[in-house]
């Protein structure tokens, strides 16, 4: 066991490699060494949702320390985000839409969510979700602890990634989930832990109610999934990651008015 390797769980080269997978940051990869790795990789993936949000919540409040107006500030901070994941998840997001409501057969719907263009279900997706998401950013801008919101936001949501990776095998025989690999368990569990090891660090005993909420959203995403098109894709990934995001914006709101 070294320093950069922790009895072949993690590897320092795995936070690498989920940056080059996850973000358009242009972070230096081995590509043959995270091919290998795979999904074993994948516990590093919250690492990632804490720097993409964290980065977007700096860009938030030097946006309302200029005198934008916090819905402004809200639609800066979506558009951060966007731009350092180049939109994959939204992008997944739309295809399962397309796919899972625009199709009859398993086939035809993953024939669908291969298809760049986007359809009605699709747009409706994209838009309900942002709206969501500006609201909810809006409203919580001016609250205490946003920024430790959106940043346990960002952990959590790509945790439940990881947990739906484990979980399922790939619906298809190609594409990006398949091409990384299926996690262990011991890998979601991992990723998971962090998350939510931060995620306490961050919001205290509370990270109990967004945690819950978060696996909850996860297994009805997953099985959403299972009955659609019989596994996850990368698409159902970044899907999942939506979902789960807007699940603790919402959450922080509830608590926030209780």
């Amino acid at each position: 066991m070294t320093k950069t390797d922790i009895g072949g769980l993690m590897r320092l080269s795995d936070i690498a490699a989920a940056f080059g997978l996850l973000t358009r940051l242009p972070i230096p990869v081995d590509g043959e060494a995270a091919a290998k790795r795979g999904g074993a990789a994948a516990w590093a993936y919250p690492l990632v949702g804490a720097v993409t949000s964290g980065v977007a919540v700096l860009v938030g409040f030097g946006a309302l320390a200029l005198g934008l107006p916090v819905t402004v500030a809200a639609l800066v901070i979506i558009a951060t985000q966007i731009i350092l994941t180049g939109a994959m998840h939204e992008d997944g997001l739309a295809d399962c839409a397309d796919g899972f409501w625009g199709g009859w057969t398993p086939a035809r719907r993953l024939e669908i969510m291969k298809d760049s263009q986007i359809g009605t279900y699709g747009v409706l997706a994209l838009v309900l979700a942002l709206s969501l998401r500006w609201m909810a950013l809006s409203a919580l801008l001016a609250a205490s602890g946003f920024g430790a919101t959106l940043i346990v936001a960002g952990l959590l949501s790509r945790a439940a990634m990881i947990g739906v990776m484990a979980a399922m095998g790939n619906a298809r025989a190609s594409g990006l989930s398949q091409s990384v690999g299926q996690p262990r368990l011991t890998t979601a569990v991992i990723g998971g832990g962090l998350a939510l090891l931060a995620g306490l660090l961050l919001l205290g005993a509370s990270i109990a109610v967004y945690g819950g909420i978060v696996i909850g959203l996860a297994v009805i995403c997953a099985a959403i999934a299972k009955t659609k098109i019989g596994g996850q894709t990368g698409d159902v990934l970044g899907a999942t990651q939506q979902i789960t995001e807007i699940g603790v914006l919402l959450t922080a709101l509830a608590l926030q008015a209780a």
